[in-house]
């Protein structure tokens, strides 16, 4: 069984499972980590799952659920978020406990017969906003969090013990390696892992995100039940902060050089462009080869620092192909509130700087530098004052 079950507070059981296997979150972000998938069980005068697993993990999980049970029937199954990794065993559960009441938005009830193919009949309870499910000593108070980040995405809070149930919110990648709980763990072990998860994950949603945190803000939180990650027990302040920055882009002083080179010149550039903002006193930079680092990281480090440069190569009178589908990216999550500088280089014709530039009037909300480098062949001495001058002018603008 690779369920773990842990009693967080009395009556209240912590269901996770890690997942090493899977190599692509959404077949597309990498988990060299794995990640957990967490579900929690409330047992008192009745008893309420919330969420469930991905499929691949059914057998333990429902041998943990049977275990907590201890022979009580399931009166209720409240579904935060309809994501295949945590509505997976819905199917399962129901074809074990038939009485099972489904507890869901308008539009999650609608979302459980396009996803799972289920006609759910009179057992479903439709929640709003400030709706309440009496369990007995505890009572779940509901709160839509539309868009963080699918539309059907809500949170529940347990006033009696302060507890959060947050679905996604407060998420992030990589197995729990033993450590549950926030007081069991080092966080600048798993710091990396979190933001990359919001900045892949729930970054292009930042806004409604922003919003619902304010609403969470509100809330006197004990503990933070999340779906993926850490249960927080002890400072669940320290996580609510982290994505308050997060969600409102909220960064650091740094540059991100990535840059798409054929030959070497473009990398030639970046190197040199780094070694004068370090000589102009930037200690936080870091060089990604946007052909070797997967977007994921990338938009991480992004997401965390200020200064941002990017560098291609002209490849068929275009972008290199791979810093495309980078600037791609980045357009797709509306990255804000950064400095965005340009370089590039070329053979016999140009179109790189040119897209680059292009990317940045449309891309994002950015503070373009005025100096943009670009090079036919390999940089010449003009070239490597122009980058002399483009880091100066980073360096001014991320102390202005």
């Amino acid at each position: 069984m690779n369920t773990v079950s842990v009693e967080i507070l009395k009556d209240l059981f912590y269901m996770g499972v890690n997942d090493r296997e899977t190599n692509l979150f959404e077949n597309m972000w990498p988990l060299p980590q794995g990640v957990s998938y967490n579900s929690y069980l409330i047992v008192d005068e009745k008893t309420a799952l919330m969420d469930t697993v991905k499929i691949t993990k059914v057998d333990g999980f429902i041998d943990s659920l049977k275990d907590n049970l201890n022979g009580k029937k399931l009166d209720y199954l409240v579904i935060h978020h309809m994501e295949p990794d945590h509505s997976g065993c819905i199917k399962t559960v129901r074809e074990l406990y038939p009485d099972v009441v489904l507890v869901g938005n308008k539009k999650a009830r609608g979302m459980i017969s396009d996803y799972l193919d289920i006609e759910i009949g009179d057992n479903f309870l439709e929640v709003k906003d400030g709706d309440v499910l009496d369990l007995g000593r505890r009572k779940l108070t509901f709160v839509n969090t539309p868009m963080v980040h699918w539309p059907e995405s809500m949170v529940s809070y347990e006033p009696n013990d302060k507890i959060l149930f947050s679905q996604d919110i407060f998420g992030g990648f990589g197995a729990l390696n033993g450590t549950i709980f926030d007081d069991e763990m080092n966080f600048d072990f798993f710091q990396d892992e979190m933001r990359r998860y919001y900045s892949n994950i729930v970054g292009k949603y930042s806004k409604q995100a922003a919003k619902a945190l304010e609403k969470v803000r509100n809330l006197d939180v004990k503990v933070i039940c999340p779906v993926h990650g850490i249960v927080w027990r002890t400072n669940p302040e320290r996580i609510i902060e982290e994505y308050v920055k997060y969600a409102n882009q909220i960064n650091e002083e740094g540059v991100v050089v990535v840059y798409g080179s054929m030959y070497g010149n473009t990398e030639k550039m970046a190197d040199i462009l780094a070694r004068f903002l370090a000589e102009e006193g930037i200690k936080n930079v870091k060089i990604f080869d946007v052909s070797k680092t997967h977007d994921s990281y990338i938009l991480s480090e992004i997401w965390k620092y200020k200064g941002v440069i990017l560098g291609s190569c002209t490849y068929n009178n275009s972008v290199y192909p791979n810093m495309n589908q980078l600037l791609y990216t980045l357009k797709m999550n509306k990255i804000n509130n950064h400095i965005l500088g340009i370089f590039g280089s070329y053979g016999w014709s140009g179109g790189a700087v040119k897209e680059l530039s292009e990317f940045a009037s449309e891309g994002g909300n950015f503070e373009v530098l005025p100096t943009i480098v670009e090079t036919k062949g390999t940089a010449k001495d003009e070239d490597i004052e122009a980058l002399r001058q483009l880091a100066k002018e980073m360096a001014q603008a991320l102390r202005a």
